[in-house]
């Protein structure tokens, strides 16, 4: 009997492609949880699960390396401010909105209008693997939902209508500069 030597050859080369592109979906499956579990550890601050749920919810999350996870954290942050900052628009239509929580709001609409340029900045640097001044950036953009929320919590009885988003942007900014930290910080290994 005859045996194919084009099937000889072949079986061990489809078997390698066949367990190496397994391999990869596996790894790709379980980068988000794994990155997000690392990022609890350098920010305890961060909820395991609003980063696996932000990063899982964002397309082509899936497929991505860490690096990738980490323009794809920057760019929520970017929508994050962008969505806020609509939405304090629309409230500030409201002709009816008490004085002082308009002041406030005033206050926080200038604070994440400042953020947008270090936002975009920040994505930038980062994909030009200057990890520092993306770090400088993102810690930047993170002061604008703190103070904003901040100045809420000065007058007794004022009631931010913006904590979910504070509380977002926060939380995505920490998802962003710890992914940083991994690539940036030779004590991390890349996953």
């Amino acid at each position: 009997m005859r045996t194919s030597t084009f099937s000889l050859t072949s079986l061990p080369l489809f078997l390698f492609f066949f367990f190496f592109f397994t391999l990869k979906a596996i790894t790709a499956k379980n980068l988000i949880p794994e990155t997000c579990k690392k990022c609890v550890q350098h920010d305890p601050n961060l909820s395991y699960k609003f980063c696996v749920t932000s990063l899982q919810a964002a397309p082509n999350s899936s497929s991505a390396d860490v690096r990738q996870l980490g323009i794809i954290s920057l760019n929520l942050i970017r929508q994050n401010m962008t969505s806020t900052r609509q939405h304090i628009k629309h409230l500030l239509k409201n002709k009816k909105l008490e004085k002082l929580l308009r002041v406030y709001l005033e206050v926080c609409l200038e604070l994440y209008s400042d953020a947008t340029p270090d936002i975009k900045q920040a994505l930038r640097s980062y994909k030009a693997k200057q990890y520092r001044d993306a770090n400088i950036r993102v810690t930047a953009v993170c002061d604008a939902p703190v103070t904003c929320e901040d100045g809420f919590h000065e007058r007794e009885g004022l009631v931010s209508p913006l904590t979910k988003r504070n509380n977002d942007a926060f939380q995505l900014s920490a998802i962003a500069l710890s992914i940083i930290h991994m690539l940036g910080s030779l004590g991390f290994k890349l996953i």
